[in-house]
């Protein structure tokens, strides 16, 4: 797997990031990019030049498309996805003289941020969790809310509620029938993208609450106002209920920001097409974080 170790002039016991991708293969070589944008090299370069090493990599659905799915078949799941590879890349971080190996943050976006706690469980043992624009929630439920969010904004009259009919009924009764199924049954139900609802299954037998309650390192939770594929309102709120009350838990939203954590413009895909860069702001208060902790 390629990726790209930055690293501090003249390192010596320097704070380390493992960098970890977010859903799907569209955005997952190891910058992040998505159209001109490429929030993980932002992210990655300003660390560097502010003390802090990053690892980022090639996700592998990125290196591998559809035919990772198919070598797994119906037992594909985010491990072969996504943890396997963090929890590798921390260790290349650990083994590097020049990094102390106390001080390993995980830094994940979207559907990295969800995980990070249960990569953390599995073996990346982490000085500390940053969430960018991820959620405790249940995969399915984020991706309900956001069909149900884009019949909002999409659809008009009589179209709009019948899409929104079906969802409530035929979309909430999948939701069901997956978490309901046997596991046989679910690696055996075909879902887009070439997976079985069992990488569902898996999920939401792993609920990430259950990981967080024995976990006492620090967290860093961070999203946009105007993320609209992860919301303020639901995720950034389940958070804040879901840490309330550890000393060593911190908040933070950035008003105008969507999900890449760049200034929201036309609040649809299309923003993502605009070239910008990550947040001064945000980059600011990580590298402040990860220094602090």
């Amino acid at each position: 797997m390629k990726g790209i170790l930055s690293i501090p002039d003249n390192s010596a016991g320097v704070p380390a990031v493992v960098l970890v991708h977010g859903s799907g293969s569209a955005a997952g070589n190891m910058d992040g990019k998505l159209y001109d944008n490429t929030p993980f090299k932002d992210i990655a370069e300003y660390l560097a030049k502010n003390g802090i090493a990053v690892i980022r990599y090639n996700k592998r659905t990125f290196s591998y498309g559809a035919e990772l799915a198919q070598k797994f078949g119906g037992n594909f799941t985010v491990y072969e996805e996504t943890i396997e590879d963090a929890i590798l890349a921390t260790e290349i971080l650990k083994s590097d003289p020049r990094i102390n190996k106390n001080k390993v943050f995980i830094v994940g976006l979207s559907m990295g941020g969800m995980l990070a706690p249960r990569i953390h469980a599995e073996g990346g043992n982490f000085a500390g969790i940053i969430s960018l624009a991820g959620s405790p929630r249940s995969l399915l439920e984020v991706s309900y809310d956001q069909n149900i969010a884009y019949i909002e904004e999409n659809y008009e009259g009589d179209e709009k509620t019948a899409a929104l009919l079906e969802m409530e009924t035929e979309g909430r009764e999948t939701i069901e029938n997956i978490k309901n199924m046997s596991d046989s049954e679910a690696k055996r139900m075909p879902m887009a993208g070439g997976i079985s609802a069992y990488y569902y299954k898996d999920m939401e037998t792993r609920p990430i609450p259950e990981y967080v309650k024995n976990i006492t390192v620090p967290f860093l939770i961070m999203q946009g106002s105007d993320d609209f594929q992860v919301f303020a309102e639901k995720d950034f709120v389940a958070w804040q209920e879901l840490l309330s009350g550890r000393d060593n838990a911190a908040f933070k939203l950035y008003v105008g920001l969507n999900h890449l954590f760049m200034k929201s413009t036309t609040g649809d895909l299309g923003e993502y097409e605009i070239k910008d860069s990550v947040d001064e702001n945000v980059l600011k208060d990580m590298a402040e974080w990860i220094k602090s902790n």
